[in-house]
């Protein structure tokens, strides 16, 4: 059992960099998606 509890650090480690390679990947296709030019609507 002592094997799994060692285990627990690295699966939270590797869960949060997955989180923010996604969140830096979302980021990168919003501003990828939208045009150069800001238009101000107000």
């Amino acid at each position: 059992m002592e094997n799994s509890v060692d285990l627990v650090p690295a699966i939270v480690v590797f869960l949060a960099a997955v989180h923010v390679l996604a969140l830096v990947y979302w980021i990168y296709r919003l501003a990828s998606d939208r045009p150069p030019q800001r238009k101000k609507s107000q």
